[in-house]
């Protein structure tokens, strides 16, 4: 339990980035995480992001970029996020501290 609680955002977003990368974005559906659309606004800055990130998982950057222009920075940010959360979990903090 201590090592879900200690590492909660890295298996957050590794579970994320897998769900994305397996699910079929082509597929439209009914069901929205979104609480805007959930309060009835058509519009959201936000929409589509996931949808984005999954076609560019399975390799369409077209796609990706009309369902979101956001969606290649995004997946560029959780991939650092995950390769430091990472890091820090693998690798002792003696190895990557700077030594004035």
């Amino acid at each position: 339990m201590k090592f879900l609680r200690a590492n909660f955002e890295l298996i957050f977003w590794v579970t994320a980035i897998i769900a994305l990368a397996v699910a079929d974005p082509s597929i439209e559906s009914q069901y929205t995480l979104c609480p805007l659309k959930l309060m009835g606004i058509t519009w959201c800055p936000g929409c589509g992001i996931g949808h984005a990130i999954s076609w560019l998982l399975h390799g369409n950057l077209a796609k990706s970029w009309h369902a979101h222009w956001l969606g290649v920075p995004a997946l560029g940010i959780i991939g650092y996020r995950i390769f430091v959360l990472g890091r820090r979990l693998f690798v002792p903090k003696q190895e990557y501290k700077f030594d004035v």
